[in-house]
């Protein structure tokens, strides 16, 4: 029996992530703005209160399980920024908030550009589900010089990935899913989605 799933999100390249994974386990994944549902003002003071409030709300909108991630780039120099506002952090696009990110480094040295990805999910089976799913990973890189590659989004040209002399863009996809902060986030709900409601 096939259970469907709002995925708290207006993102196509999200939603592909998660129903590669999600759907051979019998889940099927629709985006919440398919259904009409606009994004809550995100209001959380760390990643996993807002995947919370953002699963919440659209549990609450659409009466469905909700999934939601809050995802971002926390870079050591900058004390943790741009952390929560990562995809708002210059007000502008990808490219705009990577020039922020280059232009704020330029000064520091590469032993010190340490970073890393953080990835929060959270699974709601109704709005006032009082044991939401939730998981926190990560992934450990550093910040390079310039940009490099052309896969993936946002910091994905700029993070050079721990053990691997390359950026996240220059990752094929299927690797990219497997070592990534969402793809490790996503093995650890698919494990507690395994045991926890079968």
């Amino acid at each position: 029996m096939e259970k469907t799933i709002v995925l708290a999100s207006a993102n196509e390249g999200k939603a592909r992530e998660f129903r590669a994974i999600l759907e051979p386990l019998g889940f099927k994944i629709v985006l919440q703005s398919e259904l009409g549902v606009k994004s809550p003002e995100e209001t959380g003071k760390s990643f996993i209160e807002n995947a919370i409030l953002k699963a919440r709300y659209a549990a609450e909108k659409t009466g469905m399980w909700a999934l939601a991630d809050d995802s971002g780039l926390s870079v050591d120099a900058l004390n943790g920024a741009p952390g929560i506002y990562s995809a708002r952090f210059s007000g502008g696009d990808d490219k705009s908030n990577n020039l922020k990110l280059l232009d704020l480094m330029k000064d520091v040295p590469s032993d010190k550009r340490t970073a890393r990805y953080y990835c929060a999910l959270c699974l709601v089976r109704h709005k006032d589900d009082p044991v939401p799913l939730t998981v926190l990973s990560s992934w450990e890189g550093s910040i390079g010089n310039k940009e490099i590659g052309s896969g993936g989004f946002g910091y994905d040209p700029l993070f050079i990935v721990t053990g691997r002399q390359c950026t996240a863009a220059q990752l094929p996809p299927q690797i990219k899913n497997l070592i990534s902060h969402r793809g490790r986030a996503l093995a650890a709900l698919t494990y507690k989605l395994e045991h926890n409601l079968s």
